[in-house]
């Protein structure tokens, strides 16, 4: 008969092996902070007491959410085999990730919601939730889900005001429905009971992303991420992060830099879990460059002028030949397109359009517009790639992601419509942004729309505010000359 031990939430763990309950306690810790090695720390657990479920269970989880669906199928059959005894609490949990696993996650979500109702402080089930509520309709069919998340945590919040884990994924919620000040209280507090804890540390970054305040945001990040564990997978995307302060700042050779050694697919894992951040970055850094889209490199060496899209390619190229979730396939339109790979935007195209027909309504309405968009911008085709963008842009939570992440769709229309000299559009469109936050990019962008409607005087005072922001830029860079350029034909 398993003996029961407690975890740091008061949550019972049945092994008769301390030791076994201590390493699977310290691998839920590093799963749940994003920090490295929580699976060495499951199979520690398993090499104690191999019939503990919770510890096959939480290596389950952590194959999955590195995009390793069949390591994850394996252990989590483990975790089942060892079911017999242990809690009924524990039992649903497995169940639950199992579920996740095999692809069904709007009845994980189902079970989730309930199995939180009585375990409030089931702290990975809440991050279960994050994951499946951040693939959008893809996923569990939520088209407004920070809204619906905040609102399941509100539910445990009563129970975890102590609680680590907790105050990070609620921080979460709270920056992606706009609330900023409650977002950075939280965050904080979660740093001081865990300052090792880059799900906290993600949210503060999201929050100065929100403000605009890319210069605090860079300081604060990079010197958070000087302590952090490098080999954990959170260090890619919180460089990433780091990396758009510094494009925010004009600091173009600094974030392909960082791009080079702590982003790109050449250096870190070559996953799918890897996608979205290398190839929106070297888009973002192409789109703000003014470079062609399909501008294509292989050279390791850091350049501005050729980017090393082909190993990006090979990542999104099993997007092409069986679309997943809307965000990673929208990630995988930027690889595509900017290799030219017609072959693989046709493929990917006709896989879409034949489930848009089958009346999957994200894919008709969301999906496959945003590809063909990305595919007409690529091909120079900006009117085009306007009206595909243009009524998709305002509903694109719907793909899943954060707002930092779906940005990038968002610059992609402002740009496409500079390019059709759509400047009405672009102005109102940019207005919008700038009423929300501070923005050297978005100023520049302004003044851009701003000349092409003739409008010099207005424009130059748009020019002259983002030369200030980005003082500390790279003068030499694309973006930064061309800003020189017109803003000289202004004066």
């Amino acid at each position: 008969m398993s003996q029961s031990f407690t975890d740091h939430y008061g949550m019972p763990i049945s092994t008769q092996q301390a030791h076994a309950a201590q390493c699977w306690q310290e691998g839920l810790d590093r799963l749940l902070s994003q920090n490295a090695g929580p699976n060495t720390k499951f199979e520690e657990a398993i090499a104690l007491d191999d019939g503990l479920a919770l510890a096959h269970g939480g290596l389950a989880f952590w194959h999955m959410q590195r995009a390793q669906p069949a390591e994850a199928r394996t252990s989590i059959a483990r975790a089942l085999a060892c079911a017999a005894g242990i809690t009924r609490r524990e039992r649903q949990q497995l169940a639950i990730i199992n579920l996740w696993i095999q692809g069904q996650g709007r009845q994980a979500l189902t079970q989730l919601i309930a199995h939180l109702a009585e375990f409030p402080r089931e702290a990975l089930l809440m991050r279960l939730a994050h994951l499946l509520y951040n693939r959008g309709c893809s996923s569990v069919g939520e088209a407004n889900f920070p809204v619906a998340y905040l609102g399941l945590l509100q539910k445990s919040a009563p129970y975890c005001d102590d609680h680590w884990a907790f105050l990070a994924e609620y921080a979460w919620a709270h920056h992606e429905t706009g609330a900023l000040d409650e977002a950075m209280r939280l965050a904080q507090r979660s740093l001081a009971l865990n300052p090792s804890n880059a799900v906290a540390a993600h949210s503060v970054a999201h929050v100065y992303f929100e403000r605009g305040d890319a210069s605090t945001g860079a300081e604060v990040l990079g010197d958070w991420l000087q302590g952090f564990d490098c080999p954990a997978s959170s260090y890619v995307h919180l460089s990433w992060h780091l990396a758009l302060f510094e494009l925010a700042l004009g600091q173009y050779h600094r974030a392909l830099a960082r791009y080079e050694h702590h982003i790109r697919p050449y250096v870190v894992a070559k996953s799918l879990a890897t996608l979205p951040d290398s190839a929106s970055f070297l888009w973002r850094l192409q789109l703000y460059s003014g470079a062609s889209a399909t501008t294509v490199g292989t050279s390791p060496e850091p350049s501005l002028a050729g980017q090393p899209w082909e190993e990006v390619r090979a990542l999104a190229t099993p997007m092409a030949e069986r679309p997943g979730f809307a965000f990673q396939v929208a990630h995988a339109a930027f690889a595509l397109a900017a290799s030219d790979d017609q072959e693989g935007l046709t493929m990917m195209l006709t896989h879409l359009q034949r489930t848009a027909s089958q009346g999957d309504l994200c894919t008709r309405e969301m999906v496959v517009p945003l590809v063909q968009g990305i595919a007409d911008f690529a091909q120079g085709q900006y009117a085009r790639a306007a009206a595909l963008l243009e009524p998709v842009c305002p509903q694109l939570v719907r793909i899943g992601g954060s707002h930092a992440q779906r940005e990038v769709f968002e610059d992609t229309l402002l740009e496409a419509y500079l390019r059709a000299e759509q400047f009405d559009k672009a102005e109102a469109m940019l207005a919008e942004r700038l009423a929300r936050r501070v923005s050297a990019r978005d100023t520049f962008w302004l003044g851009r729309a701003q000349a092409g409607r003739g409008q010099h005087t207005q424009a130059q005072g748009s020019f002259a505010t983002a030369a200030q922001s980005w003082r500390l830029g790279d003068t030499t860079s694309p973006d930064m000359t061309a800003f020189h350029d017109q803003y000289r034909q202004t004066t």
